[in-house]
């Protein structure tokens, strides 16, 4: 049994749910059998103890269990009404003694509601969405909005006994829910201090100045100068030193890596740091053997970590309420992940990067790939109890090769509109002429699959983690970096930055049996816009609405956004010849402005991201949802005239 620790460090997370599935992830600090219940006012949906091949549980520490429940339902559950569920615990199957939710968590439910509840959406007219989630930058954290708004319903719920027809169907995350590359000084402390709490296991490696988890912890660079251990590739090193005057330049090419995630036990710490409030009460903040500039930081984000961890019982209760869908991107892993077919050969060719970028990896398999579509996973669990033992992680390095070439992160969602998730990050179509060059986001066959995704549908939700269409000046300044060998400086990855792509998944939103009304959801770069793209030459075509939402805790530096901006605004407005010699071209592309925002094309704010969808997606509201209450929502501007474009740009 584990020692005075929470039953529950993390979780309940609600995951795939639909009228015959029920996922749920949780990490426990024993290894437990589970009982549960899905319920109603009026019926009982499922009521028993679950058998072995209902649950998967992977030990990843002496006291840390990861448990993913995944039930197919033999009777559906109902649309539109909440649908109760409670988990029961116990030591053994036979076990008589349960401990329920209620008794191992004091805050999981909503006002006059008993246990969690869900609703079952199957037409998508109310989600919620974003990206970039960083606990220790100093602003509101979008998922305790998400918990605000989840309150209403529920207190609409109880006072009309019946659920309200725009429900929230999912909450979609499309990248960096976690930063395994850019960890705040109090939040490795606390990882630190969780390890050692949960007995997460220990591992050795070989080809660095470290070789193994105790020589990291007790090395003087453990602390905000990781960057000194991580191996590091000179070519970066000479360019990098030139441009920005930096003692080195890692393979991981974050600028923020002094604290990167190094071993697997970090990145597992991260995660139930990350989502649960449970073991920050465990732990205790107070670093003092750290020198006098590396203390300053360390207490100024201990103020940020302080307000995110006290905030974290809401994220827990949101979470836990609606089924969340998950996408990474790069800071998943390590920032420019996949980048070139260079960083690949660099990164994978040294055994230290590999096991680190491995590391994060299966932390991700196991904290959010693995609930988006658990039955793709199977060839993965199948030895998973070979693979995870209580004496630590069997065959690692064989492990990682096989996550590193797996490609099926992908998946779609049979609701309506048909959700489609895209991977950019593994099925890459990588460059053959230059090892420096962007690869494109998704290679021929991936992008061939897609379109057979689309074909025959009314409407799409398609979501990448980063935009398709992107602001154009900051792709021309990103375009100009690659021409002179250096993508990595700006992370020049973007969907026109290959040829190949750009013209295929151009050619797919003007295929004859594309579907008429997409909406593609986005995110990454940390400031949320939304574009209405039309075809300059065609009538009654595909109508695209993208809308970018990000980040949920991040933000982008205002003063240079707001400089960025205006300059676009300027050189590519809608009637600028300058559009002629981008790759979309053909395309015609309208601004939706933030409504509280007179002159900004872009919102450079920290938020949930909601849209709302009527007539099968003809009709479609974006807003985002920010601090305060306040929702901003984006509204088209009417242009009828070169003159008062251009007016207009002098104006503002």
């Amino acid at each position: 049994m584990s020692p005075s620790l929470p039953e529950i460090v993390a979780g309940p997370i609600l995951r795939h749910c639909n009228n015959n599935h029920f996922t749920v992830w949780l990490i426990t600090t024993n290894p437990n059998y589970f009982h549960c219940k899905l319920f109603n006012d009026e019926s009982s949906f499922f009521d028993r103890k679950l058998t072995k091949d209902e649950f998967t549980q992977v030990q990843v520490g002496t006291f840390a269990f990861i448990n993913l429940i995944h039930l197919t339902l033999e009777e559906p559950l109902p649309n539109h009404c909440p649908i109760n569920y409670n988990l029961g615990i116990s030591s053994s199957i036979d076990a008589d003694e349960i401990k329920w939710l209620e008794d191992c968590i004091s805050d999981l439910t909503y006002k006059s509601h008993l246990t969690p509840h869900f609703s079952i959406e199957p037409n998508v007219e109310n989600m919620f969405h974003g990206s970039c989630r960083k606990p220790h930058f100093d602003s509101i954290d979008g998922l305790t909005i998400v918990d605000n708004e989840l309150a209403k319903f529920a207190e609409q719920s109880r006072q009309t006994q019946k659920q309200n027809e725009k429900h929230p169907s999912m909450l979609m995350l499309s990248g960096d829910q976690i930063y395994a590359d850019d960890v705040a000084g109090p939040m490795l402390d606390a990882i630190h201090q969780v390890m050692h709490l949960l007995g997460l296991f220990d591992e050795s490696w070989q080809g660095a100045i470290v070789n193994n988890t105790q020589e990291l912890l007790a090395h003087a660079n453990c602390f905000y100068n990781r960057h000194q251990l991580l191996p590091h590739d000179s070519e970066n090193k000479a360019v990098y030193d030139k441009m920005f005057a930096a003692s080195k330049k890692p393979i991981f090419t974050s600028v923020n890596s002094a604290n990167h995630l190094v071993t697997f036990s970090e990145v597992i710490a991260m995660y139930a740091l990350s989502w649960s409030p449970a073991l920050w009460e465990t732990v205790n903040l107070s670093k003092t053997f750290i020198n006098l500039k590396e203390q300053q930081l360390y207490d100024k984000e201990l103020k940020v970590i302080n307000k995110f961890s006290k905030e974290l019982f809401k994220v827990r209760r949101a979470l836990a309420h609606i089924p969340t869908y998950m996408i990474f991107d790069d800071h998943d892993i390590t920032d420019d992940w996949n980048l070139t077919r260079g960083w690949e050969e660099t990164a994978y060719g040294n055994p230290f990067s590999k096991r680190i970028i491995g590391n994060t990896l299966i932390g991700y398999w196991l904290c959010q790939g693995w609930g988006n579509a658990p039955e793709k996973f199977n060839s993965l669990t199948t030895d998973i109890e070979r693979r995870f033992t209580a004496q630590g992680l069997v065959e690692q390095d064989t492990l990682i090769d096989e996550l590193i070439a797996w490609n099926q992160w992908h998946y779609h969602l049979n609701t309506s509109p048909k959700v489609v998730v895209l991977d950019t990050r593994t099925q890459r179509w990588r460059s053959e002429s230059k090892a420096n060059k962007p690869s494109g986001l998704m290679d021929w066959e991936s992008l061939s699959n897609l379109q057979q995704e689309l074909i025959g549908q009314p409407s799409v939700i398609m979501v990448s983690p980063a935009p398709i269409y992107g602001v154009k000046l900051i792709e021309v300044i990103q375009r100009i970096f690659t021409f002179f060998g250096q993508p990595l400086m700006v992370d020049a990855e973007n969907w026109m930055a290959h040829k190949g792509t750009a013209n295929v998944i151009l050619n797919i939103f003007q295929h004859p049996k594309t579907p008429p009304n997409f909406i593609i959801l986005s995110g990454d770069v940390h400031y949320s816009f939304v574009y209405e793209v039309t075809h300059r030459f065609r009538r009654n075509r595909s109508k695209i609405l993208q809308i970018t939402c990000s980040g949920i805790k991040n933000q982008f530096p205002d003063k240079l956004l707001h400089t960025l901006d205006k300059l676009n605004r300027y050189l590519y407005a809608t009637y600028s010849p300058l559009n002629w010699f981008t790759k979309r071209r053909r395309m015609k592309i309208r601004v939706r402005k933030p409504f509280e925002n007179k002159r900004s094309h872009l919102l450079n704010q920290s938020g949930i991201g909601q849209i709302l969808i009527e007539d099968d997606g003809k009709k479609v509201e974006a807003s985002v949802l920010v601090e305060n209450d306040k929702k901003i929502i984006f509204k088209k501007i009417k242009v009828s005239s070169f003159m008062f474009n251009f007016l207009y740009l002098f104006y503002v």
